[in-house]
């Protein structure tokens, strides 16, 4: 399908959309608009011919007729956290979910209906409400939807698996503008496809989530060493979590001391290693999991201790405030290995922002339970997620960051298995096969099938064969 990129969408069709319309309707120079299109990266700046803001799911399908009349790329937003702006386009059309944030909870199915604008905080509020919660990220202002239809992981995931695992059903809109459910029953290929095949198939307009018995307060926190310490800290952390149960996380981070409160001052902008630690079950049980995290080495400072859930899922929002520029680079890898280690602690001493984190994700556990097949996520062989996670403030650094990023990508592909978590891909293009894998083909199947045009590109794009 080709797109009238350039072409002005005319006015009384514009106003037609808005006629019945029970969202917003945006063009550029309206009050709303350059709010609408501003996302997470500050690196992205595209101009909308028109954004339309849902208010449900008929106005989606509304938003999708509308496109396809007129020739234009859609683009479709939930949080706006995707670190490559696939959230906005230039001259088509912007689909802003974020007016459909709504999350009802049954705590007696342990279930919750969740709306595609609605972020983790949004989640975390309604269900911690209850003492339940289901797998997510590690950002409350992360997007649902984008997260989950790239696979989702965060602090439960080693004993829940991954988001998408914990995903019960969808509604979606098709490129024809056909609302559908997808789940085991209904539409099963559709509901294999979203579960890690990105925004390739539809919008979704909802999610059902299996929730699990979750805090109020757990035991988790960070655990912060001078960057001196740092080999050591890392090879006790790999030795300790190989043999731990699936309940316990420990994410190495490399980065530079951020200004937090329990910090001394004068550990403030210097080299440290960052073990983030956390307990998927009691406080008790937890404290007894995690003893030996804590009595290793001479931190800095040990934070861990019974925090609130929803406290320690915005325990990191501080730190990724939207407005600065970003670009990720990530690897996979079965192991962290000693040649691993030793890269990644030489160029986290010559990180180019105060921004930058070199974070290890630790997976495994339940999340590897699953076969490679079961869904179209197919990283199921990982232990350790790896985002060199740079983030900057001018412009003119531009070059200098990417090119920091790029190198000391390069230097760890030989260690990593070459596939890449979706959600964490900064390039719009040319990575399509780390993203799906030995997947790939049956989702170009599934492609044909439900989006033959290609009308949802705006993604990592799985290309139609027709």
């Amino acid at each position: 399908m080709t797109f009238a990129a350039h072409r002005p969408v005319n006015k009384e069709a514009v106003e037609e959309l808005k006629t019945g319309f029970r969202g917003e309707v945006l063009q550029p120079d309206e009050d709303g608009y350059d709010e609408a299109r501003s996302i997470w990266n500050a690196i992205i700046d595209r101009r909308p011919a028109v954004i339309a803001q849902p208010a449900g799911a008929a106005d989606v399908i509304s938003s999708v007729n509308f496109g396809q009349e007129h020739d234009l790329q859609i683009a479709v937003k939930g949080g706006g956290h995707n670190v490559a702006g696939n959230a906005v386009c230039d001259y088509g059309l912007m689909i802003d979910l974020s007016l459909m944030d709504s999350v009802q909870v049954n705590p007696d199915g342990n279930t919750a209906r969740v709306e595609a604008g609605a972020t983790l905080g949004d989640v975390d509020h309604e269900t911690q409400a209850f003492g339940l919660a289901t797998p997510l990220g590690i950002n409350s202002t992360t997007g649902v939807a984008g997260l989950t239809l790239g696979g989702g992981f965060g602090w439960l995931s080693r004993k829940y698996g991954l988001t998408i695992d914990n995903l019960l059903s969808a509604d979606v809109v098709t490129s024809d503008g056909e609302l559908v459910r997808a789940s085991e029953d209904e539409n099963p290929d559709l509901f294999w496809g979203i579960r890690g095949g990105s925004g390739n198939f539809g919008i979704v307009t909802s999610f059902e989530f299996r929730l699990h018995e979750v805090g109020p307060e757990v035991f988790c926190g960070p655990i912060v060493y001078s960057h001196d310490d740092a080999a050591e800290v890392l090879e006790f952390v790999r030795e300790f979590s190989e043999n731990a149960p699936n309940e316990v996380v420990a994410w190495p981070v490399l980065r530079k001391a951020p200004p937090l409160p329990f910090l001394p001052e004068e550990a403030h902008g210097t080299d440290v290693c960052i073990v983030a630690a956390f307990y998927a079950g009691s406080v008790g049980e937890g404290k007894d999991a995690l003893a030996p995290l804590q009595e290793f080495g001479d931190p800095i400072a040990d934070a861990v201790e019974p925090h609130p859930y929803v406290g320690w899922q915005q325990a990191f929002d501080p730190l990724l405030e939207p407005g600065l520029r970003n670009y990720w680079k990530t690897h996979n890898f079965e192991e962290l290995n000693d040649e691993v280690i030793e890269t990644a602690l030489e160029y986290a001493r010559t990180v180019p922002s105060p921004h930058t984190e070199i974070i290890f994700g630790r997976l495994g556990g339940a999340v590897n339970d699953i076969p490679v097949d079961a869904t179209a996520y197919p990283h199921r062989d990982v232990n350790y997620v790896l985002n060199v996670h740079t983030r900057w403030e001018d412009a003119s650094q531009d070059e200098e960051c990417i090119e920091w990023v790029r190198d000391l990508h390069d230097k760890l592909a030989p260690y990593a298995t070459g596939g890449a978590y979706v959600n964490f891909i900064t390039e719009r293009e040319g990575e399509e096969d780390r993203a799906y894998e030995e997947n790939y083909d049956r989702l170009v199947e599934l492609k044909n099938e439900w989006d033959p045009e290609n009308v949802f590109r705006m993604n990592q794009n799985i290309e139609p064969t027709g």
